[in-house]
């Protein structure tokens, strides 16, 4: 009993604050992206990212939260069907957004001399049309769960545990062979071409950082440019999103070919699944120093007002 009042609270938290911080990334780019004449594709993808983000704690942290405190059958058949249609395709798009940011980072400090840089976006609104693209590309891929998902509420007692509030219907999981190889192709490709550009900014970043040592040993002064402070942000939320992500294929794997459930194994899941959406605002806020930042500027107002 205590072990559960423990994971209630560890939701509720999860939830609360991971979209609090997701608020604050997308105010502050918000603000940065209105009050810039300068419009940067990376605030739009962070903005992107964060609104994802949020919806993947609503949809997912907020339901089973409440579920978790005991209010089972809350929601009818078209609130389940829509509840886990929205957090498969908020998981794909995170994966996607991740990836373009990464792509459009690594394009962005690549030398002006390379072929990449010819990619570079000219203008932010270029971006728009890879976020309509993310949008229908998941929603096609995750259109079975429209059919095969189904309320608790319904008479239905196999395969549900105290904490469900949807579950899979058996007849129709043979659709998930259809739809499991897009899925899979979906975050190979993806994934690969974030590790691809992760691998090229490293690169970068080390020649940068050899670049440094030879201006530093001529005793030159010399700062790190904003965009390679934004790329080692950049690789810090990628490295958080490969973690939490494998992890989470790992533990899908291993509950899939137990031959019983094991709830502390759902339960860790059920976190990891989170894990990206709540921990990923706070490495930019930590990174970028977003608080000290806001927090001067509100000084700066009050001064101001005295």
């Amino acid at each position: 009993m205590v072990l559960k009042y423990i994971k209630d609270i560890i939701f509720l938290f999860m939830t609360v604050v991971g979209t609090m911080g997701n608020m604050t990334i997308s105010v502050n780019y918000m603000f940065s992206w209105w009050g810039n004449p300068e419009k940067k594709p990376i605030h739009l993808i962070l903005i992107h990212m964060a609104s994802t983000n949020i919806l993947i704690l609503l949809v997912k942290g907020l339901p089973k939260t409440i579920a978790a405190f005991g209010l089972r059958n809350f929601l009818d058949d078209i609130g389940c069907k829509i509840i886990v249609y929205l957090e498969r395709v908020a998981r794909g798009l995170s994966i996607c957004t991740s990836s373009l940011l990464t792509v459009v980072q690594a394009i962005i400090i690549s030398p002006r001399a390379s072929g990449w840089s010819r990619l570079r976006p000219k203008s932010a609104w270029h971006i728009l049309p890879f976020f309509s693209f993310f949008w229908i590309l998941n929603a096609l891929i995750s259109m079975n769960l429209i059919y095969s998902i189904t309320s608790t509420d319904l008479n239905i007692s196999q395969h549900i545990n105290e904490d469900n509030y949807c579950y899979f219907m058996l007849e129709i999981e043979k659709i998930k062979w259809i739809v499991l190889p897009l899925m899979v192709l979906r975050d190979a490709v993806f994934q690969g071409a974030m590790g691809g550009a992760s691998g090229y900014m490293v690169f970068l970043l080390q020649k940068h950082h050899q670049q440094v040592l030879h201006l530093l040993n001529s005793k030159l002064l010399y700062r790190t440019p904003p965009e390679l402070r934004a790329s080692q942000s950049v690789l810090l939320l990628m490295l958080c999103c490969v973690f939490f992500y494998w992890t989470d294929c790992a533990f899908s794997l291993i509950i899939s070919i137990s031959l019983k459930e094991n709830t502390l194994m759902v339960n860790t899941q059920d976190f990891l699944t989170l894990g990206y959406a709540t921990f990923s605002p706070f490495v930019l806020i930590h990174r970028d120093g977003l608080l000290v930042k806001f927090w001067h500027t509100q000084m700066e107002k009050l001064r101001k007002c005295l």
